[in-house]
C-alpha cells in the first residue's frame, strides 16, 4: 500500500515477527529501512510469539519489558471478521496448492490483505502466498 503522509508518498508495512527481532537486536539494515520515512504496522500475532519466545528464554523478564515497550511505540493491528475471512481463503488456497505455512504466518498475511499493506519478513514461505505483497530485508 502506498499512503501520502506529510505531502509525499510512502510505503506500508507489516512486520513479520524475524523483523522485529532484528530490530531488537539493532541490525541496521532494517533500523535504516524504518528510519522515520516509512509507516509500519506489528500484527498482535507477532506479539504473541515474542512473548512465547521471552516465556522460553533465559531472560523472561527482560525480554517481556522489552516487548511490552516496543508494543506500545507500535501500532498494532488485530484479528476481526474481515482478517478471519482472508485467513479462510489463504488457507484453502495453500492447502489446494499443496504449499502448507504455519498458521500464524496465515493470519499474518491476512491482515496484509485486509489493511493492503506490504509483508516484510525473511520467510520465504510467504512466497507461496498468490498476490501478497513481500520484501525482504
Amino acid at each position: 500500500m502506498i499512503v501520502k503522509i506529510y505531502g509525499r508518498m510512502s510505503k506500508a508495512y507489516l512486520l513479520d515477527t524475524n523483523i522485529i527481532i532484528a530490530l531488537f537486536k539493532r541490525e541496521q539494515t532494517v533500523i535504516k529501512r524504518l528510519s522515520g520515512k516509512q509507516l509500519a504496522f506489528v500484527p498482535s500475532i507477532a506479539l504473541g510469539e515474542l512473548f512465547y519466545g521471552a516465556e522460553k528464554s533465559k531472560e523472561r523478564a527482560e525480554n517481556v519489558s522489552r516487548i511490552e515497550t516496543f508494543a506500545k511505540a507500535s501500532p498494532i493491528l488485530n484479528c476481526d471478521i474481515e482478517t478471519a475471512r482472508n485467513y479462510g481463503r489463504i488457507h484453502h488456497q495453500l492447502r489446494a496448492n499443496g504449499t502448507p505455512i504455519p498458521d500464524n504466518d496465515i493470519w499474518i498475511a491476512a491482515i496484509a490483505f485486509q489493511y493492503q499493506l506490504i509483508v516484510v519478513s525473511r520467510d520465504k514461505h510467504f512466497e507461496h502466498i498468490k498476490e501478497l505483497e513481500l520484501e525482504k530485508w
